[in-house]
C-alpha cells in the first residue's frame, strides 16, 4: 500500500530489518574502516589480497579509494595506460602535498619530456660514477659512525644506540656526499636542515591530507611558515646551482672550469636549458626526499634481521673479506650474499605495502570491468605479493640467501630454500617484486640505493658485533601502507677485535 503526500510517494510497506540495518550501518562501517586503515594498512591490504584470490580489490582510506590489482594482465593495463589517464605524479602530489611542504613547489600532474634528464642523471650518470663515489662514501660513513658512537652511552663493552635514528643520520651523511658534494656534506648547518626535512615533509603532508579540503589551504599556509628545513636547504642550494649553471655556460664557450662529481652537477647538466636555478633545486629536494626515507628504513630492518639471525654473520663476513668486496668497490655492484640478505629483509619488512600507484585523471576501467573513478588510485599490493606462497616458498620465514646463486650458499645454513625462478638481485623489477615500481616507471636511483645500503651494512658487519637490546619488544609500527621502525628500538654495537671504534 502507498500513501501519497504532496508530490512524493512514501511507502507504507514494512521495511526489511536486515536491509534497513545494512543501509544505516554499512556507511558507518565503511567510514570507521577507512580510519582504521591509517593504523593497520598492511594487514588490511594483506587480508583483502588473500580474500580476492588474484582478483582486483578495493581498500578505503579517509581521503581516497584504492583499487589494487596483482595479476600480470592488470598490471600491464596500468603500465600501458596514458599518463593523461593514470598519473604517478598526481598520486605523489597527493601523498607529499608539495605545494605546502616543498617550499611552495607544485609540480604538474603529467611529467613531460623534461623528466628524461632526471632519469638519465640518476639511472645512467650516477650509476656509472658509483666506483668513483664508493671510496668517499665509505670514508664518510666511517667518520659519521664514529661520531655517532662517540655520542652514545657505553653499555657492556659496547655502545647503545637508537638504531633507526642513527641509521637515518648515517644515510643522510652518505647521500649528502653523493648528491651535494663534499663541501655541503660537511656543512653542519646545511646537514641540520637535510637531516630533518624528510620527517618534516611526511608529518606536514599527512596533517594536510587528513583535513577537509576547505581547511587545507589555511593549514598549508601555516606549514609553509613552520617548514624551516626545506627553506634552509633551498636557500643553501640555489646559489650553488646558479654557479654550476654559469660554469655550464662557460664550458660551452670552451672555457675550462672545476669538475664536480655530484648530483647537483648531473641534474644541472641534464635539465632543460630553460630551467632556472630554483627549478633545479626543487628537483634536487624531491630526489633527496625519496632517497633518505627508503634507504634508512631498509637498512634499519636489515640490522634487526642480522640481530635476529646471527648465523648469517659468518658467511657475510667471509664474503666481505674476500676479493668480492674489492670487486664491489671497483664496480658498485656484486656481493650476492649481502644483496640477497637485504632483499629478503625488505621482502618480509617492506617499506611500502603498496606500489605502482597511479591516480586517475579520468575514469578508467580494467578489462574485467573493475572501474576507477576520477581522483581514485590504482596500485599493486607489493607487500602481500611478496608474502604469497604462490611466489615464495615458506613466504613468512626468513631465508637470507633465498635469492643468491646456490654456488655461493652454505646449504646447511639456508636449508636449500631458493626461488623457483632462480637467483635474482635487489635491483631487479619483475611481476613478484614491485619494490622499485612496475612496468616502464621504475626507480632510476635504485642502483645507487643498493650500493649505498651495501656500503653502510658492509662497514657495520665487518667492524662490529650487533645485538638487539630487547628482541621481544615491538620493533615497528604501521601508518597507512608503510612499515616504519620504532625510534625506541635499541641496538648495541661492539667492536670486533682489532676493528671498529674503541669503546671507552
Amino acid at each position: 500500500m502507498v500513501a501519497v503526500v504532496g508530490s512524493k510517494k512514501i511507502s507504507t510497506e514494512p521495511l526489511h530489518i536486515p536491509s534497513l540495518l545494512s543501509r544505516i550501518f554499512g556507511p558507518l562501517k565503511k567510514y570507521f574502516s577507512a580510519w582504521i586503515y591509517l593504523f593497520s594498512g598492511p594487514s588490511i591490504i594483506q587480508q583483502a589480497f588473500d580474500n580476492a584470490r588474484g582478483s582486483p580489490f578495493e581498500v578505503f582510506a579517509p581521503d581516497n579509494r584504492y583499487v589494487f590489482v596483482s595479476s600480470s594482465k592488470h598490471i600491464k593495463e596500468i603500465d600501458s595506460a596514458s599518463p593523461e589517464i593514470l598519473s604517478l605524479f598526481t598520486a605523489t602530489k597527493q601523498m607529499l602535498q608539495p605545494r605546502y611542504t616543498m617550499h611552495g613547489f607544485n609540480w604538474p600532474d603529467i611529467r613531460g619530456a623534461e623528466g628524461v634528464g632526471f632519469i638519465k642523471a640518476l639511472r645512467t650518470i650516477l650509476t656509472n660514477h658509483l666506483p668513483d663515489l664508493i671510496p668517499g662514501l665509505d670514508l664518510v660513513i666511517s667518520k659519521e659512525l664514529n661520531k655517532i658512537l662517540d655520542q652514545c652511552k657505553s653499555f657492556q663493552s659496547g655502545k647503545k644506540l637508537r638504531i633507526y635514528q642513527e641509521m637515518s643520520r648515517l644515510v643522510v651523511s652518505a647521500n649528502a656526499y653523493a648528491f651535494f658534494g663534499e663541501h655541503l656534506a660537511f656543512d653542519e648547518e646545511f646537514m641540520g636542515y637535510a637531516s630533518t626535512t624528510t620527517e618534516e615533509t611526511f608529518k606536514y603532508a599527512e596533517l594536510i591530507r587528513l583535513l577537509p579540503s576547505w581547511a587545507q589551504p589555511l593549514a598549508g599556509k601555516a606549514v609553509l611558515r613552520l617548514s624551516t628545513s626545506q627553506a634552509g636547504m633551498y636557500q643553501a642550494l640555489v646559489p650553488i646551482v646558479e654557479q654550476r649553471l654559469n660554469e655550464r655556460s662557460r664550458h660551452k664557450l670552451g672555457q675550462k672550469g672545476e669538475t664536480h662529481r655530484d648530483c647537483i652537477s648531473w641534474i644541472t647538466e641534464t635539465a632543460p636549458k630553460s630551467w632556472p636555478a630554483y627549478r633545479i633545486v626543487y628537483e634536487l629536494i624531491a630526489i633527496w626526499f625519496g632517497s633518505v626515507h627508503g634507504i634508512s628504513i631498509t637498512i634499519t630492518f636489515a640490522i634487526h634481521d642480522l640481530c635476529l639471525h646471527p648465523e648469517y654473520l659468518a658467511p657475510l663476513r667471509k664474503e666481505l673479506e674476500s676479493e668480492q668486496f674489492e670487486a664491489f668497490k671497483r664496480t658498485g655492484s656484486g656481493l650476492p650474499l649481502l644483496d640477497s640478505f637485504i632483499k629478503e629483509s625488505a621482502r618480509l619488512s617492506p617499506v611500502e605495502s603498496m606500489s605502482g600507484r597511479r591516480q586517475a585523471l579520468k575514469p578508467f576501467s580494467f578489462s574485467n570491468g573493475t572501474s576507477v573513478n576520477k581522483g581514485e588510485w590504482v596500485c599493486t599490493p607489493a607487500g602481500a605479493v611478496m608474502h604469497s606462497e604462490n611466489h615464495y616458498p615458506e613466504p613468512l620465514e626468513f631465508h637470507g640467501f633465498r635469492f643468491a646463486d646456490k654456488k655461493f650458499v652454505n646449504h646447511v645454513l639456508d636449508r636449500g630454500i631458493s626461488q623457483p625462478n632462480g637467483p635474482s638481485k635487489l635491483t631487479d623489477v619483475d611481476e613478484t617484486w614491485h619494490v622499485w615500481g612496475i612496468g616502464r616507471i621504475t626507480c632510476p636511483g635504485r642502483f645507487y640505493a643498493s650500493a649505498a645500503m651495501k656500503t653502510i651494512l658492509s662497514h657495520i658487519i665487518r667492524n662490529y658485533n650487533i645485538d638487539l637490546l630487547d628482541k621481544n619488544a615491538p620493533r615497528m609500527f604501521t601508518w597507512r601502507s608503510s612499515m616504519v621502525p620504532r625510534h625506541s628500538t635499541m641496538v648495541v654495537l661492539r667492536p670486533r677485535r682489532g676493528k671498529g671504534m674503541p669503546m671507552n
